[in-house]
């Protein structure tokens, strides 16, 4: 294919010369005439192991050649990627600046070249760009519409310094973000030597999903690098601890608890960050990321009472009482919180979990239950019917197959769902809303 890179820094090098490695005709496009000169004499502009050997091996068999031309670069190419870098705002927005100039100028070339153009965004950049930015800038100094005479995809990257050879042709997946993820393009084509997954999704999501990865990665070293802290004060091995810790790959180092949802709750894990975060404060530790976890968590129960009150009704069915489905624990489980704040708020309630019946609870169970809700009997129903009829709002706490119809129905009754409980939302009713999707 006849490739053009626009933006010759750190992923547009890199991307340029790999591609031209697999046999590709790539034009690098860049304002700096230096890194011109230096890719030209078949030299990197950037310091990455390998790089020098790679763009000496493509410049010397004529795959790769730089310019400052980019008519050239946009007439003699079937696919643009743009690389261009985008700084962070003093107020830590991004400054798009090099992204509209560079899509101006391309958006110019394509009004009169003849032919269908690719255009790929690669740089990172937050989501609702491309959509909301990139494409009217590209259709109005074309005249072009796009899918039409153009198509334009967002294609992330996710290159390491120091590894981004490596990393190109062994990436965890491929991501292509697209307005059709049905329909085959010339970037399946383009990276169908990777042998690694290859994803298509919405434009938003693929932006998007740069950010999530970035934050992950952050938040791990943070995390980590907090643990350490305390270990320490405590006298032990952070790194042994670590290392056992990353040996557990079914829960700690998987995507178990990484599906956004209802607030935690449960005999362990609020108790046991409570005392961690009572540790760390007696040790002198700022550790801000263990202390914001219930902060964090006592958001998303806010977040769906927001919604309750958002309906403007005042009969709430709740299904779901316990901390978690297929359970009859009820120790901090944010139902109870849940249900608890609405009987405050004046709110009329009839809850039903058919793991949950006064007979059955025991112990410290039924103590916590009768503490936080003492007139709890008089609001448990019977039947998944029983709360139906008798609700304007019905609030999906648990994952129980039995109450999944609730969802997908056509109804006058506002539906909250806190789980997720239907996994394709195009079958979910016209009422329904999800809590954080």
């Amino acid at each position: 294919m006849k490739i053009s890179v626009f933006g010759m820094g750190y992923v547009g090098c890199v991307s340029a010369a790999c591609f031209a490695e697999q046999g590709h005709d790539v034009i690098g496009v860049d304002i700096n005439e230096s890194k011109i000169e230096f890719i030209n004499s078949g030299k990197s502009p950037v310091i990455e192991e390998g790089m020098d050997e790679l763009i000496a091996r493509v410049v010397e068999n004529g795959k790769l050649i730089a310019t400052m031309d980019t008519k050239k670069a946009v007439n003699e190419s079937e696919i643009t990627l743009i690389t261009v870098g985008t700084p962070s705002k003093e107020n830590g927005d991004l400054d798009l600046t090099y992204v509209e100039r560079v899509a101006a100028k391309i958006g110019s070339l394509l009004a009169n070249k003849d032919g269908f153009h690719i255009v790929a965004l690669r740089s990172t950049v937050l989501p609702g760009t491309t959509e909301d930015f990139l494409i009217p800038v590209l259709e109005q100094n074309s005249g072009k519409k796009v899918y039409v005479d153009f198509d334009v995809y967002y294609n992330p990257e996710f290159l390491r310094e120091g590894s981004s050879i490596e990393d190109f042709y062994n990436p965890p997946f491929t991501v292509v973000g697209t307005h059709d993820p049905s329909a085959s393009s010339k970037l399946d084509e383009l990276y169908g030597f990777i042998d690694a997954p290859f994803f298509k999704c919405s434009i938003k999501a693929a932006e998007m999903l740069k950010y999530v990865n970035n934050s992950f990665h952050g938040l791990k070293v943070a995390f980590a690098n907090e643990i350490g802290i305390i270990c320490k004060r405590l006298g032990i091995d952070s790194h042994e601890v670590m290392d056992l810790f990353c040996k557990d790959s079914r829960l700690n180092l998987s995507s178990y608890y990484l599906k956004p949802g209802f607030a935690f709750g449960g005999a362990c894990l609020p108790k046991d960050i409570r005392a961690l975060k009572y540790k760390s404060k007696m040790l002198d530790c700022e550790s801000m990321i263990i202390n914001s976890i219930l902060r964090s968590n006592d958001n998303q129960i806010d977040e769906a009472l927001r919604m309750i009150f958002a309906s403007g009704k005042k009969k709430v069915g709740l299904l779901g009482l316990a901390f978690k489905s297929s359970t009859d624990d009820l120790r901090e489980s944010p139902l109870v919180t849940l249900a608890e704040t609405l009987i405050g708020k004046g709110y009329e309630l009839k809850i039903y979990d058919k793991n949950v019946s006064l007979a059955k609870l025991t112990g410290a169970n039924k103590a916590y239950i009768e503490k936080e809700i003492p007139h709890i009997e008089s609001l448990l129903a019977t039947s998944v019917d029983e709360v139906f009829n008798f609700s304007d709002v019905i609030v999906i706490g648990s994952k129980d197959p039995d109450i999944e119809y609730i969802a997908t129905m056509d109804t006058d009754k506002v539906v909250i769902d806190l789980v997720r409980i239907v996994g394709d939302l195009s079958e979910a009713g016209g009422n329904y809303r999800g809590l954080c999707w």
